[in-house]
Formats: C-alpha cells, sequence, structure tokens
C-alpha cells in the first residue's frame, strides 16, 4: 500500500470566515478585522495560488467549488469529513460543529467517478453524532498506510472507541495517545492529530513535546522508529506556526514533495529544512488568512484521493 497519492481533492470556498462553532476547541483561530466578504475574498486568493503551486508540480488537484446553499464556512478543510482508500471504500466521518456537517456532498463522489476513480463501498460513521461522538477524517487520524498503523490524540473531535472502530473496518493497528497545547496557562487537548504530526514515506514530523506523558511518548515514537522513519521534532511553538501540518504528495514523474503552508517553512530552522529536503522537496505556499481564520492549513485543505482507477 502506497503511503502518498499524486490526487487530490479540494475544495475552493464561497463563503469561507472564523466559524465560531469550531473556536470553542480549536485554539488556532483568531479573528481578523475584516469584512466576511474581504476574508473569504482573501482566501480564494491564497487557494487559488496554492493549487496553482500544486498543478505546477505535477500533482492532480480536483478542484469543487463549494455549495452557496448552505453556511459552510470550513468547506476549505475536506479531509475532515471524508477520506478515500486503495480498495475503493471511502470514509464518511462525523463532526463535531453542526455547520460542517453540510459540508458532506455526494455529487462530489459523482465527480471522482467521472474522473474515473471507483468507488466500491461507502463507510459510513456519522450516526455517531446522534450520540455527539466524533471523529473527524485525517484531521483525527494520522495513517501511516504502508504499515498498517494509524495514530490518533482523543479531544472533543476524536472518540477513541470511534477511531478503534476505523481500525477495525479499515485494518490499521490503533495508536492512541494524548496531545496538549498551552492555552491560557492550561494544558488543554489538542483539537486535530494533524496539526502536530505527519507521517511521509521515509520520515516523520512530530510534535512529542506535545504528549505530556513520558510513557505514550516513548510508545509512539517507538512506532515511528521500528518503521524506519527519521523523527523530526519541532517544538509547540513550531506547531503554532503549523509546522506539523504537513502533508507529503507525488508530482510528475513520482516525484515526492513535502507540501506546507508559508508560515510553516519560515518556522523551521535551516537544521530541520536540511533534514526534510533530504527526503523530498518542499513546496509551500502563503495561506495566512486561512490559517488564522481557520485554524487550519495546508493538511487539512488536501483529501488524499487513493481510489483505484476504472
Amino acid at each position: 500500500m502506497q503511503q502518498t497519492t499524486n490526487t487530490i481533492l479540494m475544495i475552493r470556498p464561497v463563503k469561507f470566515r472564523m466559524n465560531e462553532q469550531t473556536a470553542v476547541n480549536n485554539y488556532f483561530q483568531e479573528e481578523l478585522e475584516l469584512k466576511n466578504s474581504e476574508i473569504n475574498s482573501k482566501a480564494q486568493a491564497e487557494f487559488d495560488a496554492f493549487v496553482e503551486k500544486l498543478r505546477a508540480a505535477g500533482v492532480t488537484v480536483i478542484v469543487e467549488d463549494d455549495d452557496k446553499l448552505n453556511d459552510t464556512p470550513d468547506s476549505i478543510f475536506p479531509n475532515n469529513w471524508v477520506s478515500f482508500h486503495e480498495n475503493g471504500d471511502l470514509a464518511l466521518y462525523p463532526m463535531f460543529a453542526e455547520n460542517r456537517r453540510k459540508e458532506r456532498r455526494e455529487e462530489l463522489f459523482t465527480r471522482l467517478e467521472d474522473e474515473g476513480f471507483e468507488i466500491e463501498n461507502i463507510i459510513d460513521y456519522t450516526s455517531a453524532e446522534e450520540d455527539d461522538l466524533f471523529l473527524e477524517g485525517t484531521g483525527s487520524i494520522i495513517l501511516d498506510r504502508t504499515n498498517g498503523k494509524a495514530y490518533c490524540a482523543p479531544s472533543a473531535r476524536a472518540d477513541e472507541d470511534l477511531f478503534i472502530e476505523f481500525c477495525e473496518d479499515f485494518d490499521y493497528h490503533p495508536i492512541v495517545f494524548t496531545a496538549y497545547q498551552t492555552v491560557d496557562d492550561q494544558r488543554l487537548p489538542i483539537y486535530h492529530t494533524n496539526v502536530m504530526m505527519c507521517i511521509g514515506e521515509t520520515f516523520a514530523v512530530i510534535c512529542s513535546d506535545s504528549i505530556d506523558d513520558k510513557k505514550e511518548r516513548k510508545h509512539v515514537l517507538k512506532h515511528l522508529k521500528e518503521d524506519g522513519k527519521e523523527i523530526i521534532a519541532i517544538t509547540e511553538k513550531q506547531m503554532h506556526h503549523f509546522a506539523g501540518n504537513m502533508l507529503q504528495v507525488r508530482g510528475a514523474e513520482g516525484k515526492h514533495f513535502l507540501v506546507m503552508s508559508k508560515a510553516a517553512h519560515d518556522s523551521l530552522t535551516p537544521h530541520q529544512i536540511e533534514r526534510l529536503t533530504s527526503h523530498c522537496e518542499i513546496l509551500s505556499s502563503n495561506l495566512e488568512t486561512i490559517e488564522t481564520c481557520g485554524g487550519g492549513s495546508a493538511r487539512c485543505m488536501m483529501a488524499e484521493v487513493f481510489l483505484p482507477k476504472a
């Protein structure tokens, strides 16, 4: 099973703004002193420039505009509600914020089928929302597809039992740990695992300092080392610049790229950059408005398509 794909689904925003429903436990979000229309316009410009860079690198980017009918300010982050797998399965996830549940749109699956992809089964976890249980896709879950392992830091948006159920359904070995960040001098759970951790084919970027329990930290690092990953540690300060929110993808002629925001790239030390570029080229783009208002970054914007071709 491959760890990386060359096909990405991305949703262009039409009503992007700070989502008040997610701000309650996403401590990365901040307000901007701008009208919502200005915020959306800036986000669209950042989105378009990002897509252009990915396509220039040879990554296949399938872009769909958000649906103007619904109030879906976070639709730019599709990886939280859907994941696509090599066996033709598609997973739909239960979302914490009610207005994010409206992001799930079946016409996107038709678009993928029109692009030549095969969808065999839909594994639907969304009924868990009725019990106030959530698991927000590859925001909550970091997949080591090659080694059959899945990493998850439980939070209000990542229920441990649901995560275990996902692992049973998709045949992954679960690795559970709690990751924290400091908010007003308190240690609070990080809302999504993918802000503190990224797994590539031959490396892992991780903010191990956010795993306060020493046994849990040792356990996570042990698994990564066992699987031959070079571990590149980032600080909590770098994590807050989205240095953990990265994704490795394949471009033209199978060349690998590590995709991140400009803020993430700027936060890295020369030594960290040297270590990362020994594995693959870095591709970064300015996502300042999206990061500030959305509390998510480059990785959150890309839903990887691993589906088989018809």
